[in-house]
This record gives structure tokens, sequence and C-alpha cells, in this order.
């Protein structure tokens, strides 16, 4: 963890929270709790995380990342 004042260790929550808020959370209106955080699950595990491309990954979504990644490591080329 980073000394107080420090913004590297929030950066990446924020970042993500924000790509959250303006690709979800802002286009709908939940009836109630539940729907929201099934929402916004189904957005992490079916969206964000396997196909949404990442800066930080060359632009490469997390799935093709590692697809590349274990490819390499597994000397085919």
């Amino acid at each position: 963890m980073s000394r107080r004042a420090n913004c590297w260790d929030n950066a990446v929550a924020e970042s993500f929270f924000s790509s959250l808020k303006e690709e979800r959370i802002k286009k709908y209106i939940y009836p109630r709790r539940d729907a929201a955080t099934s929402d916004v699950a189904d957005y992490i595990d079916g969206f964000y995380n396997p196909i949404r491309r990442h800066s930080h990954l060359g632009g490469l979504s997390p799935d093709e990342f590692e697809a590349a990644h274990h490819h390499r490591r597994s000397g085919a080329y």
C-alpha cells in the first residue's frame, strides 16, 4: 500500500468503477437492489473480465491476453 495522499493504489479501482458506471449503471433503472446486484455481477463476469478490451493489456480482452500468454508459454509459435 502506498502512503497517504498517493493516488496510485486507487487508480485501478477508480478506472473500473468509472467504466462500470458509464457502460452499465447509468443506462438502467433497477426496480430492486437484487436486480442491480445481479446485473453488476453479469457485467463483471460476462463482459468486463472476459470480453472487454483493456488498454493496459495492449488492447486485448483478458481472455485474448491469457490465450496469447498460454500460447507463448507452451512453446507453440
